[in-house]
């Protein structure tokens, strides 16, 4: 059984992807501030910003009891490393710059001192600098992808860009596979109930490209980073095939973006946020494209 430590399980896009790991039949601990409320789950709380906390909750016992018959550490296969403040506008900035990024260290430096040789971290969509700009900015081009110059003016983006320097100086000092995922907005099975509202005001999510990524395809995503070995370090965009518009892409552009740049050939609903990478490199395919969950106009 391939046993996994995931930080921040707790929150909205940890606790499907948490399920999804143990539906594939994987072994996890939940290490997080607050409980995860999943029977097959036992959360250590710990914060993430004490370095010997984490050095402490990476060497335990990862199972469920107290009273179970072995309490031995187990050997750990993966850290799936999601806690951080999730976006700005929850605490001031310069707390979600040093939990973000004290936090990330700390997650990394443990893992790789302890010998854990794959380690995926959360990454965001925002550090491509149009979601929390202030005010309208043009991209350089679209679609979006990782070889990008990402150049975010807000704390959280930041944040985020540190982390993937981190993790590439960590992947390169130890040789451990650590690959960074560019997660586009979360969507819970219970909000594609959104998504009609979401059609009346096709300018509402111009700040994150209509992209969205299905909490479940998320899962896959995660499976897929920890069951792929040898990439070193990586960044991928964690995101599903089409936009969460019903528009066409080419007229979300025309509307939105006329004087954006697309390199190469879209398909009429492609997101913005290409995905292609993951499908590529991992062999990602999405099994929950909203148009399965939403209905349409004829």
């Amino acid at each position: 059984m391939t046993r996994i430590l995931f930080t921040g399980g707790s929150g909205k896009a940890g606790r499907h992807v948490v399920q999804y790991l143990l539906d594939q039949g994987y072994d996890i601990l939940n290490i997080d501030t607050k409980p995860l409320h999943n029977p097959r789950v036992r959360t250590l709380i710990t914060d993430i910003t004490d370095a010997g906390q984490v050095f402490n909750a990476f060497s335990t016992y990862t199972g469920l009891h107290e009273f179970d018959e072995d309490l031995s550490p187990s050997k750990i296969d993966a850290v799936v490393h999601f806690a951080a403040i999730p976006r700005i506008m929850l605490t001031p900035d310069n707390e979600v710059y040093r939990i973000n990024v004290m936090g990330t260290y700390n997650v990394l430096d443990a893992a790789t001192k302890l010998g854990i040789r794959k380690v995926i971290i959360a990454s965001s969509e925002t550090t491509y600098g149009i979601v929390f700009a202030h005010g309208h900015r043009n991209p350089e081009y679209f679609p979006l992808d990782e070889e990008y110059p990402v150049k975010p003016m807000d704390s959280y983006a930041t944040s985020k860009i540190c982390n993937e320097r981190t993790a590439e100086a960590f992947a390169l000092r130890t040789g451990t596979d650590i690959y960074a995922l560019r997660i586009g907005n979360v969507i819970e099975p219970d909000e594609y109930a959104l998504f009609p509202g979401w059609f009346a005001k096709p300018g509402f999510r111009k700040r994150i490209a209509w992209s969205y990524i299905d909490a479940r395809d998320l899962g896959e995503i995660v499976r897929l980073g920890v069951e792929t070995d040898g990439l070193g370090y990586q960044v991928f965009n964690a995101v599903n095939d089409h936009s969460s518009s019903d528009l066409p892409t080419a007229e979300l552009l025309r509307r939105y973006y006329p004087d954006v740049p697309v390199r190469g050939e879209m398909g009429e609903f492609e997101s913005l946020l290409s995905n292609r990478k993951a499908r590529e490199m991992l062999g990602f395919r999405e099994n929950h494209n909203w148009r399965s969950y939403v209905k349409t106009e004829a």
